[in-house]
């Protein structure tokens, strides 16, 4: 097609996002991906879902959730209004928009993975029609669409097509490509996720007109910015900045302990001031899929520009060390019952990495259990989001959920998760000790707690 019909395909591909009438592709049928192939249901567009794990692909199709916080009746309703699962790439072609949904973890010596992009964008090239938009919204390092993505889809597919930076690059074939940071918080219901302004950057104007035009009919603002890669920086400051200030408090929580103060205490009071301070909270260490690794994506990057970012490679020193700090904690609260860490019977409350969701990636609970076990303790675990856990990318546990039903068996019950399920009053009452490193038990005064 010449130049102005592919304007012309442009015009109706906007008109038909805007219509809802576009058939929307997601691929990866995560934490991030599944939620948001939701909300595109629920505004009437017809999705498909592509997921490389058979597994969730055929549950989705039974009208199946397997994430806690997404009822299998969202599920059905979004079956009812067209939406299905599926392997197979080739049904990309069949798409108007596809929206990249895979995970970025870091390797064994915190660098980027971006094998999960790299291979879906090489399965996805051959497979692309002219005048698509695809979208990535994997948390990455700035460059990484320009510079890694867009490459493969040139190299990748079968009809010769470019990535359209310009408008004078519609006098070609082409797709469109953009970068749209997901923003997704498991176990916020107070925000709706319609409500979460949508930033996207597009490799040029033709992308970023489509991607307003996308994102418009679902969320209810659209943060344009001139490009993708301040778009990934955009997602690295967000979670950057709340990784550097949990390390502060963490490191102020360890002072305050030393000089018999409640940090909590003092969050809350200093939280009353109207302006220029914003509450963050201690922890037992980071978790989730994106502040324990999105800081290391940045300072791997910063390194070809010859740039030490000291602040954030200290705030992730002191996060990474918070579970060694509550290995401590604990030993000390023993030795208080003259009970050392060697034999003791230890009970973990909570795998997640936070409350009342049913995730595990980069979980503090994790690195506990396994520092404890080298310790020499006999180390339990509780937590109804998990009848069971086995091996992970980082972890190999092999245990089974133990109920709540006789406390007193155990040396120490330590809160790591603080579901908001838990009976906390009555764990403290029936436990011999409990190291609550999540201030769970705040109100309840028993000589038994140890918070840290």
């Amino acid at each position: 097609m010449d130049e102005q019909a592919n304007r012309a395909a442009l015009d109706a591909l906007t008109e038909k996002m805007r219509r809802r009438e576009a058939r929307i592709g997601i691929v990866g049928m995560g934490y991030v991906g599944l939620p948001l192939a939701l909300l595109f249901s629920e505004q009437g567009f017809a999705v498909t879902g592509f997921d490389i794990e058979a597994g969730k692909v055929e549950a989705l199709n039974r009208g199946e959730s397997y994430i806690v916080r997404i009822p299998a009746e969202a599920i059905q309703k979004a079956q009812a209004a067209g939406f299905r699962a599926t392997s197979d790439y080739a049904e990309a072609a069949g798409m108007d928009a596809m929206i990249l949904c895979v995970p970025t973890p870091l390797n064994e010596y915190h660098e980027p993975d971006l094998s999960f992009v790299t291979g879906t964008v090489e399965a996805l090239a051959p497979h692309l029609k002219a005048g698509q938009l695809v979208v990535l919204e994997s948390t990455t390092y700035p460059g990484t669409t320009d510079e890694v993505v867009a490459p493969r889809l040139e190299a990748g597919n079968r009809a010769g097509l470019r990535v359209a930076r310009s408008w004078s690059d519609l006098s070609h074939d082409c797709v469109h490509l953009a970068f749209s940071p997901e923003r997704e918080d498991p176990g916020n219901e107070t925000v709706a996720r319609a409500d979460i302004p949508k930033v996207i950057g597009g490799c040029g104007p033709a992308a970023l007109e489509l991607g307003i035009a996308l994102y418009g009919s679902i969320f209810r603002r659209v943060v344009p910015v001139s490009s993708p890669a301040v778009a990934e920086m955009t997602k690295l400051l967000e979670n950057i900045y709340r990784c550097v200030n949990i390390a502060l408090v963490n490191e102020l929580k360890q002072l305050a302990m030393r000089m018999g103060i409640d940090i909590h205490e003092v969050i809350e009071a200093a939280k009353t001031k109207p302006f220029g301070f914003q509450a963050f909270y201690p922890g037992p260490g980071l978790g989730g899929h994106c502040i324990p690794i999105d800081p290391f994506y940045l300072s791997w990057k910063a390194k070809q520009f010859d740039f030490h970012t000291r602040f954030i490679e200290l705030a992730g020193e002191v996060n990474t060390a918070m579970p060694y700090f509550v290995i401590d904690q604990i030993a000390a609260a023993l030795n208080e019952h003259e009970k050392p860490i060697r034999g003791s019977r230890i009970l973990v409350l909570g795998l997640a990495y936070k409350r009342d969701i049913d995730d595990l990636r980069e979980s503090p609970s994790l690195t506990i259990i396994e520092l404890l076990r080298k310790r020499g303790a006999e180390v339990a675990y509780n937590d109804p989001y998990f009848p069971r856990v086995g091996h992970g990318r980082h972890y190999a546990l092999n245990m089974t959920n133990t109920p709540l039903d006789n406390l007193a068996q155990y040396d120490a019950v330590v809160i790591v998760t603080d579901h908001t399920s838990y009976d906390y009053a009555r764990i403290v009452a029936e436990a011999k000790l409990v190291v609550d490193t999540r201030n769970a038990t705040k109100g309840i005064v028993s000589e038994k707690i140890v918070r840290c």
